[in-house]
């Protein structure tokens, strides 16, 4: 028996469990993806008119990136129907590239991914959430069409609605946290100027003074050999020109090397960027001294300069009716400096849980981590646990499932699949022996959805490979049922150890 065959037998159009991996199911993003939840949705979720921190722990396969998706999905539905009230989505889940970036200021053997990953502090988080943040933001006001942002309306920001503060706030962010690989950063920049309005003209009233003093100096000499005057009253007008061409400079050259040296803290300071200082110096010298005097910059190793430039991003972001900010944290797991390493990933999240900036007004953290580190809460100490305070976080301990919610989202996913006019049962597919409470009684050995997934593949498999084109049998017999979880929950175990594929 071929599976199709057996799936369209019971009115099934395509097999149901045939993905594991949510980024790139078909059926969870067409269906599943807003009729199954698991049952503490609401508590990760929260409420998008006031966003909330969550922090979830999860073993493999639990359904933390499905999680996220619908999130998204749920956000961009939200901000569809509330264009005056809209959040804004930021997709914290690919750690390389900042990783990378920290790793690289290091050398010998600091390199190593442990040594490096012990230098990560809240904010290296920060300034890379705001490298996001600020990239989609001067994305979406550029209106640049190859990007594409979570949850974002089809429309252009109103960029209108921004007076010369935040116009002055997006500029100093952009030159700051741009990070957009599109286009070289002072051109963009450039286009955002000139989208904004930003004037600029001040800052080249230093460099307009040191051109015409110099053009001066330099005529002295004409003028004086248009006049026959030589030798000591020459020679003395000649230098007076020279002290005159340099003292026009000194102005300009003053704010050139204040600049440059800022840009090199800048640089040293937001250690998980990527920034030429050349570059980042010849935006600063374009701004007026009025309007950059007295402004946070992330040129020190501390957080009070990144919560101010936050609340300056979020400012901005109401100024164009975004009320709110949701950062989704996951996969930190996956970066391959730390590969799975509980140990690894401690010394990435244990910064972040720091109770003022997940509490911080206007953002939703949801931070969807590795059931590994939910076991080393309870051996942290005391200031820890001050600091965190997980306690106020929404915490979810385990997103763990039971045999009725895993038969609920088998049973989704077969509706999810019916042919043109069909309604598929997932009990119909099993002998009347296994009964619905033989199977919630499995699933709940399964404990996850892609444990589910995978058993139900190999199960069709070995029950079709059993069988005959010309005697095709169209229900699982108990014994056949029994003998594939006995071998899958075998593999399973495996896997739990770290011996297996899964």
């Amino acid at each position: 028996m071929k599976i199709q065959q057996f799936l369209e037998h019971h009115g099934i159009a395509s097999n149901p469990f045939a993905d594991e991996d949510a980024q790139t199911d078909r059926v969870f993003k067409a269906a599943c993806i807003r009729n199954t939840y698991h049952p503490t949705w609401d508590k990760i979720y929260g409420d998008p008119n006031d966003p909330a921190t969550a922090v979830v722990f999860g073993e493999k396969g639990s359904g933390k990136t499905a999680l996220r998706l619908q999130i998204v999905d749920r956000l961009t539905a939200f901000n569809a129907d509330h264009p005056e009230h809209q959040v804004f989505v930021i997709q914290y889940d690919d750690f390389n590239a900042f990783l990378d970036r920290l790793r690289d200021r290091f050398s010998g053997r600091r390199r190593k991914a442990e040594k490096a990953l012990e230098q990560w502090r809240l904010w290296d988080h920060i300034d890379a959430i705001l490298s996001l943040g600020v990239t989609q933001l001067v994305d979406r006001l550029l209106e640049v069409r190859q990007a594409r942002h979570p949850a974002a309306r089809d429309e252009a920001l109103p960029a209108a609605a921004l007076d010369a503060s935040h116009v002055r706030d997006v500029m100093l962010l952009a030159a700051c946290y741009d990070q957009s690989t599109a286009e070289n950063p002072l051109v963009r920049w450039n286009r955002l100027k000139k989208k904004l309005r930003f004037p600029t003209w001040k800052s080249k009233l230093d460099l307009v003074l040191g051109v015409a003093v110099t053009i001066a100096a330099v005529a002295i000499p004409f003028w004086l050999g248009l006049k026959g005057t030589f030798g000591w009253e020459a020679l003395t007008w000649f230098f007076i020109g020279l002290l005159a061409a340099l003292a026009g400079w000194l102005p300009f050259a003053w704010r050139f090397a204040k600049w440059h040296l800022k840009a090199m803290q800048i640089v040293r300071g937001t250690r998980v960027l990527s920034h030429p200082v050349n570059l980042l110096r010849r935006i600063f010298l374009k701004f007026p001294a009025a309007q950059i005097v007295g402004q946070p910059l992330p040129s020190q190793p501390r957080t009070d300069d990144r919560y101010e430039l936050l609340a300056k991003l979020q400012g901005i972001l109401r100024a164009m009716k975004i009320e709110g900010i949701e950062v989704l944290v996951d996969r930190v797991d996956e970066p391959y400096l730390i590969n799975g390493s509980t140990e690894l990933m401690r010394l990435l999240v244990w910064p972040m849980l720091d109770n003022k900036f997940l509490k911080h007004p206007g953002l939703g953290i949801k931070l969807l981590l590795p059931i590994e580190l939910e076991r080393l809460i309870d051996r942290e100490d005391r200031d820890f646990h001050q600091r965190s305070r997980l306690d106020k976080q929404n915490l979810i301990r385990s997103l763990a499932w039971t045999g009725q919610s895993l038969y609920d989202v088998a049973a989704a996913r077969i509706k999810a699949c019916a042919a043109d006019g069909r309604s598929p049962n997932l009990a119909a597919l099993f002998h009347a022996e296994v009964t619905p409470q033989r199977l919630m009684s499995a699933f709940a050995g399964l404990r996850v959805p892609r444990h589910l997934f995978k058993f139900m593949y190999r199960l069709f498999t070995e029950h079709c490979n059993a069988h005959s084109d010309e005697n095709p049998v169209w229900q699982i017999a108990p014994a056949a049922f029994e003998a594939v979880l006995a071998v899958y929950q075998r593999d399973q175990d495996a896997f739990d150890r770290g011996v297996g594929a899964g």
